[in-house]
């Protein structure tokens, strides 16, 4: 299972950059976009796979839970890190503009943190989601108990992003 994450993983970034690559350096605009489109059939095959394999009777262990992980906070951060990696195929590209970086300080800063909080939340709800569903279909809680832990693992992601958002608000960096 941990090769096939890796393999989706590195299926996404090979995806990514031939996107890129397609969109900048061969001027197919179209193409690229219809590539960066299909960034998300890279977790579909992985979910899929982790279904089946519990379905044919594996029994659950982290790796399981590792790839609703890997899909939820895929789906959840994945047009930004496309955003961000067109941004900076297109300042490499001739004329394109220099991209945006993050705020570095006060309120600004405070709402892009919460705004990575708020993608944290809906990676780890749709872990959470995902890990329910495998659960569900897999239909034998004896087989599935090892996905229990990831409940508590997404919780602790949340936390810990809810804490780092809450102090750039109550204590705003500040320029020197």
């Amino acid at each position: 299972m941990v090769s096939l994450i890796v393999a989706g993983e590195i299926g996404f970034w090979v995806l990514l950059a031939a996107g890129l690559l397609t969109r900048y350096a061969l001027r197919r605009r179209r193409t690229g976009a219809v590539l960066l489109a299909l960034l998300p059939l890279v977790d579909l095959v992985v979910l899929g796979a982790t279904a089946a394999d519990l379905r044919g009777g594996a029994t659950a262990d982290w790796t399981h839970g590792l790839a609703a992980a890997y899909v939820g906070f895929s789906l959840a951060y994945g047009r930004r890190l496309v955003r961000w990696a067109d941004g900076h195929a297109a300042h490499r590209h001739p004329g394109g503009p220099k991209p945006a970086g993050m705020p570095k300080y006060g309120a600004a800063r405070a709402r892009y943190e919460w705004g990575v909080c708020g993608l944290t939340l809906l990676g780890a709800a749709v872990t959470v989601a995902l890990v329910a569903a495998v659960q569900w279909l897999a239909g034998d809680p004896a087989r599935t108990a090892a996905l229990d832990g990831w409940y508590l693992r997404m919780g602790l992601a949340v936390g810990v992003n809810l804490l780092v958002a809450g102090s750039y608000t109550l204590f705003p960096k500040r320029p020197r």
